[in-house]
């Protein structure tokens, strides 16, 4: 029996689809029978900075949004070919390191900058690995995405492609494989477009901000006696419990509380409705499970062509404030919820809930045609 493929797959703490996207893909490859390692070289390289960072990234792009936009497009100008800073030597020694010790087949990067990496890296090494450059954004990317070397992108879908191509990427190294969401999506059942939507239940993620919890929280349920609400408060779980309680206490057997889970899957194939922050894998979860969405909270410049994607597809809306999140509510519910059943059949057209499990493929497929062996340069 020949050796399984060996896949390094490396990622960011810098926004949670990259980590997602990694996670899942080693799921699909492993149920594939590849061997998988994740990493990530900016945590092994520098754990201090990287944890520093990461918090700080999650601050910013909650409470201060449009500085984190400016901070983002600037990233466009940069060229990380150059290599040059010396902060980012160390997570490039550290994913030298990584291919070293795991001597993989193939490397899969979830995050922008490895790609320029691992091409110094081989450069030095005169050994030469191919790799598959996982794009976790939709539609607006950022140009380190698009001049990252490599010999394919993985993409979330086919307005991405074109956009994509139109940069001048050819258009044989980009496939549209989805967003690697958990292979599990493939298995569940939504809820049906011809559901009696009473109870109408919306599954509702908050950010970090004290306010919105209760204010995003009245106003869906103020929207039509048949909402029922969850909130998932994650790992703000010690920050916004109380508030949460508040509202479960105000409206009596409408409300659950939800810490942290793995089970988000479940939830939103057993959901109506999802309200949260426009990031790359709560948007592509809820495409994957034809849950129509609503954003609440949008990072512009990063965030933006995941909410174009949605509205692109049908299946969801920018809803900015309480008053607006009320009113699309009770639109979607008006009419026998025809306007929620007409997004229901957009997510089922559009059809994307196996994106790790087609990546994976895809990915196996390639090696195999290359034969299991690193390429001498």
């Amino acid at each position: 029996m020949p050796d399984p493929p060996r896949i390094l797959i490396v990622t960011a703490a810098f926004g949670e689809g990259h980590n997602s996207a990694a996670r899942n893909l080693a799921l699909a490859l492993e149920a594939a029978g590849a061997l998988t390692q994740v990493s990530d070289p900016c945590l092994l390289g520098m754990p201090r900075f990287t944890d520093l960072s990461s918090r700080s990234y999650r601050w910013i792009t909650t409470h201060f949004p449009r500085i984190w936009a400016a901070i983002y497009r600037s990233t466009d100008r940069c060229d990380f070919s150059r290599g040059g800073s010396p902060l980012m030597r160390l997570p490039e020694r550290a994913l030298a390191a990584l291919v070293e010790d795991f001597q993989p087949t193939a490397v899969v990067s979830t995050y922008p900058i490895y790609p320029y990496f691992l091409a110094r890296i081989f450069a030095e090494s005169r050994k030469k690995l191919p790799v598959f450059t996982v794009i976790t954004d939709s539609i607006e990317i950022n140009a380190a995405w698009l001049r990252a070397p490599g010999e394919w992108w993985l993409v979330t879908d086919p307005i991405t492609r074109d956009a994509m191509v139109r940069k001048g990427l050819a258009a044989e190294k980009i496939v549209d494989t989805g967003f690697p969401v958990h292979p599990v999506f493939s298995e569940l059942s939504p809820v049906a477009a011809a559901d009696a939507c009473d109870p109408f239940r919306v599954l509702y993620f908050p950010t970090a901000k004290l306010p919105f919890v209760r204010r995003h929280s009245r106003a869906l349920l103020d929207a039509s006696p048949k909402v029922h609400l969850t909130i998932v408060l994650g790992r703000n779980v010690r920050r916004l419990y109380s508030r949460a309680r508040e509202i479960k206490h105000a409206y009596p057997g409408r409300v659950r509380l939800i810490g942290w889970t793995r089970k988000v899957p479940q939830l939103l194939n057993r959901h109506h409705l999802v309200v949260g922050k426009a990031g790359g894998a709560t948007v592509h979860e809820a495409i994957a499970a034809r849950c129509p969405m609503l954003i609440h909270h949008l990072v512009p410049g990063q965030e933006e062509g995941n909410l174009r994607l949605l509205e692109a597809i049908g299946g969801g809306a920018f809803a900015g404030t309480p008053e607006v999140l009320t009113r699309q509510v009770s639109d979607l519910l008006a009419d026998h919820a025809v306007a929620w059943r007409a997004m229901k059949n957009a997510l089922a057209r559009h059809g994307r809930n196996a994106g790790a499990i087609a990546a994976a493929g895809f990915i196996l497929r390639e090696i195999g045609d290359r034969g299991s062996k690193i390429v001498a340069v």
